[in-house]
């Protein structure tokens, strides 16, 4: 069974699988196609990822693929602490622009899901944080695009500042949301 909780922009989804717990730990079906097709989640995902972070406050994102290869992502936690972070990148949409950010933590156990049309990125709260998720295109370098991470215009509330982040050259070139051009966004 899923508890599902849509955030201040609707198609971005808190999800929280039942955990059965005893004296050995916990058990948890983090997904069933069945489970979530029923809670209003339509996605086939075909592809895991993983991510390990050695550092508190590193920053991955904000990253998006354009058509035919968007990427819609589940996205948990396995070990450590995030600030998990989406903006809706499509034109015409009434929240375009607009971010909402969630903390997820390993112990929680919760999943946020982030459909295609959304740029993703997340920031670490606790050393050798690990990131498991799941996509439902598969990486296509050349339909890869991003967001500056901490762009003034995403109001995203980062838990650090620029001159302690920890990102990638890549993501620190990153063009600011104004910045992009038509075919960079999606309809």
């Amino acid at each position: 069974m899923l508890s599902v909780t849509p955030l201040a922009i609707g198609s971005v989804q808190v999800i929280v699988p039942d955990r059965i717990q005893d004296n050995r730990g916990f058990f948890s079906e983090t997904y069933s196609r069945d489970s979530f097709r029923i809670a209003g989640i339509p996605e086939d995902f075909i592809q895991d990822n993983q991510s390990l972070s050695l550092y508190s406050g590193t920053v991955r994102g904000m990253h998006y693929q354009l058509p035919p290869f968007e990427q819609a992502k589940l996205v948990r936690v396995v070990r450590g602490a995030i600030l998990d972070a989406a903006v809706d990148l499509r034109r015409g949409s009434d929240t375009f622009g607009k971010s909402v950010a969630f903390v997820m933590t390993s112990e929680e156990g919760k999943q946020l899901y982030v459909p295609a049309g959304f740029a993703h990125g997340f920031c670490t709260l606790q050393p050798n944080t690990e990131i498991l998720y799941k996509v439902s295109s598969p990486y296509r370098r050349e339909y890869e695009r991003g967001i500056l991470w901490n762009d003034p215009a995403l109001a995203i509330p980062w838990p650090v500042e620029f001159a302690q982040a920890i990102l990638s050259e890549k993501d620190h070139a990153l063009p600011l949301l104004a910045d992009l051009v038509g075919d960079d966004l999606f309809t």
